[in-house]
């Protein structure tokens, strides 16, 4: 029983960046019906900042708040100059998810060519190796804060959604878009800041990953595909449902690993998500989207 709860709890930490990359995909996909697979090279270029900051002597946690805008930033723009102008020239949402695979290769052009493809180490306050014992598991500095970053990320996402005026208008938009546009919303900045805080959120889950691994421009690439895979699990609009994923999917993880193989640990993974889908195609938690016509 103690090696299954150490594993457990192994599985929740990886599983919680693969939440908040989820959370991320989903805000966007829920707002817009567009897949953003340029969400991993936003993070990679948001901790690059930050880990350019932190060498330069900049304190960490005002370096992750300037990688967090940074970030956002990217985003935010990529919304104005690129996805609202096709909008308005009538691109569909296959049109528009292609503009995102083109921003993801210039972002990895753009991050190599500013830090180069050399994996490096990533200075970080929290140890992956000091431990703590709580009760018969061990958990690292590491794993506590990751579990920290990504409960704090979801509560605030969450009071933001339902507990004030823009998450009310986010709902708006992201249910009927239409309608919001009647009822006098600002949309386009609406959808923006829905973009922004998509970022930020991967861009947290990128810089508590890059201490765990060697930060190389293509660091964030796997989570993207663990987070997507989450997302899915739990329900592409919802996001309850990219917090349940993700979990899920780092626990499977983690328990295939120990129990079956490390070769295959993340199949095993995949054959839930597989198994779950056959069963609700819409994911754990998600509804059926139907568009009103």
């Amino acid at each position: 029983m103690p090696s299954l709860l150490q594993y457990a709890l192994s599985g929740l930490s990886a599983g919680s960046l693969y939440a908040m990359v989820a959370l991320g995909l989903v805000l966007i996909y829920r707002s817009t019906r567009v897949l953003n697979f340029a969400h991993a090279d936003m993070a990679t270029v948001g901790t690059f900042i930050a880990f350019s900051m932190i060498r330069s002597g900049v304190p960490f946690w005002l370096a992750l708040s300037m990688a967090i805008v940074a970030g956002s930033a990217v985003a935010v723009v990529f919304y104005f100059a690129a996805l609202v102008p096709a909008q308005r020239k009538g691109a569909n949402h296959l049109g528009q998810v292609i503009l995102t695979l083109g921003l993801a290769l210039i972002l990895q052009g753009l991050t190599v060519y500013q830090w180069g493809a050399e994996p490096d180490r990533f200075p970080f306050p929290l140890s992956d190796t000091a431990v703590f014992q709580v009760g018969p598991v061990f958990v690292s500095e590491l794993s506590l804060g990751t579990l920290a970053a990504a409960a704090t990320a979801s509560l605030v996402l969450y009071l933001l959604t339902q507990k004030t005026r823009l998450g009310l208008a986010m709902r708006a938009t992201s249910e009927n878009l239409q309608a919001a546009q009647t009822l006098g919303i600002p949309t386009r900045g609406v959808l923006a800041f829905a973009w922004g805080v998509a970022a930020a959120l991967a861009v947290v889950a990128g810089v508590f990953l890059a201490p765990v691994l060697l930060l190389d421009p293509f660091f964030m690439l796997d989570a993207m595909f663990k987070g997507l895979a989450a997302a899915v699990l739990g329900g592409l609009n919802s996001l309850p449902g990219a917090v349940l994923g993700g979990l899920l999917l780092g626990v499977a993880e983690s328990l295939g690993g120990a129990y079956v193989s490390l070769e295959f640990k993340t199949s095993l993974a995949f054959i839930l998500i597989v198994a779950v889908l056959l069963v609700r195609p819409e994911g754990l938690l998600g509804k059926e989207f139907q568009e009103r016509v």
